[in-house]
This record gives structure tokens, sequence and C-alpha cells, in this order.
């Protein structure tokens, strides 16, 4: 019909890398479920403008990564994620990506917020601190349906305080407070290299989790570890904390 509008398609994604980005973001973000099947190659061209080569290609990448499978005879599913480390980083990408704090089911329990000493030598060295100095801490058990809680730990400056005083208020922030702090202060809060490593849990540590281990059994947990700074030094130091042989499971 003369002069009808039409609805615009997409910006053509023109590498496989670029639409396998799509497709990973639409996964994490929980756009698409564990078990929901992916757009045919024809409903993906026309939306993409791109060809059957690089959808190929594409699906390819995501198969590696874990991310979908591919049933002959009836299509390609997204799959139960086999990475465990859905880390806080990762969750503060999605906020700001989607606005939304958590993916459908998820949710965080047993929260606390206080100020500590710092008792653990690497925290007092990520955050550039000496050993016992206060920190604002801010502490929830994260889940997710299907998979192992985590245990996670935000270490924050103390000299936060002063831009964002919010951070030690119990009630849960509806945007990652380092943009808070941006705002007031126009300094850009910027994060390292994820660090991944193994140590012995604690009993707290433990009873956070829901985990119940005889006291004779010394028990090795997976750590993950993001450390948040500005021009003036470390700020947050985010430690994500995984039950004990939770990796291992998910590997298998």
């Amino acid at each position: 019909m003369p002069g009808a509008s039409r609805k615009p398609k997409k910006a053509a994604a023109t590498t496989p890398t670029e639409l396998a980005a799509h497709y990973r973001t639409a996964i994490q973000d929980g756009k698409l479920a564990p078990g929901e099947r992916l757009p045919s190659h024809r409903q993906v061209t026309e939306e993409f403008q791109t060809s059957p080569s690089t959808i190929n290609k594409a699906w390819q990448i995501l198969k590696t990564e874990g991310f979908i499978r591919t049933e002959p005879g009836k299509g390609t599913y997204v799959t139960e994620q086999s990475d465990v480390a859905v880390t806080g980083a990762a969750r503060l990408r999605r906020i700001e990506r989607t606005g939304h704090p958590y993916a459908p089911g998820e949710m965080a329990t047993k929260r606390w917020v206080g100020m500590r000493s710092v008792a653990d030598p690497k925290i007092a060295e990520l955050l550039d601190l000496e050993l016992h100095d206060e920190v604002v801490i801010r502490r929830r058990v994260h889940r997710r349906p299907g998979k192992p809680p985590t245990l996670d730990t935000s270490y924050i400056h103390t000299r936060a305080l002063g831009d964002v005083p919010e951070v030690l208020d119990s009630k849960p922030f509806d945007q990652p407070w380092h943009k808070i702090y941006t705002e007031r202060t126009g300094r850009q809060v910027m994060r390292g290299a994820e660090q991944r490593t193994a140590r012995l849990v604690s009993n707290d540590e433990l009873k956070a989790l829901g985990v119940d281990l005889p006291q004779e059994v010394a028990a090795a947990v997976l750590v993950v570890v993001n450390v948040f700074h500005d021009e003036e030094g470390p700020l947050e130091a985010w430690e994500d904390v995984y039950p004990p042989g939770a990796w291992a499971a998910d590997e298998e």
C-alpha cells in the first residue's frame, strides 16, 4: 500500500562473531531461556539480513561456548549453562544493558550490610589497605534456578562513603553504585581483570551457602574476584564464592 510504514529491520549483523554476541547476550539476560528454541535460519536471515553460512558459523561459536545445542530434525535450543560462574561483574553488565537486576527466577537472600575490619590479607592488598583497616561490606547469597548458590561479598573502600553514603544502606541499589559515584564525582570507575582462584572454605561461608560438612573435612571453594577502581585507586573488591565442588560438577 503506497505510503504505508514498514517495520524497520535491525542493523545487519555482518559477521558470525557479531551474530553470536547478539544471541549470547539474549541468553545471558534471560530473554532466551534454557530449553527454548532459537529462531529458524529463515527468521534470522530476514531479521539481520545475513547469510545462512554466517548463521552456521555463529551457531558453531555458541555451541563451542556451551550456550546452545542442535537436535537433528528438530532445531537449535538453549542449553542449561555449563558455566556456573555468573559473576557479580557479569550481573552488573546485565543491569547496564537491560535495567533489570535479575534474570527470570534469580533472587538475592541473606543480605547483610555493615562496616568491619579487613581480616583477609588478600582483600586488604587489593584495596591498598592495611590489615584490619575498616571497609564497608555488602553481602548476599545469589540464587539461580537449577544452579548452586553463590555468596557475593562487596568490600568497599571507606573513601566511597563521602560521595555515596548509601553504600551503608541495607536497601539494594536499583543501579550499580559505581554509576552514582561517577555522576557525583565525574570520575570513571573501571574494572580490572577477573581473577579466579581456589581456597579453603570457612564455616561462615558454608553456613551462608547452606552446605553441611563434617567439621573435620577441609573443602575447597572457587573464588572469583573483580576489583573496581578510579583514578585515585581501588574502590571495591567484589568476591563471588561458589560451593565446594560446584564448578567441577558443572563441567562434567
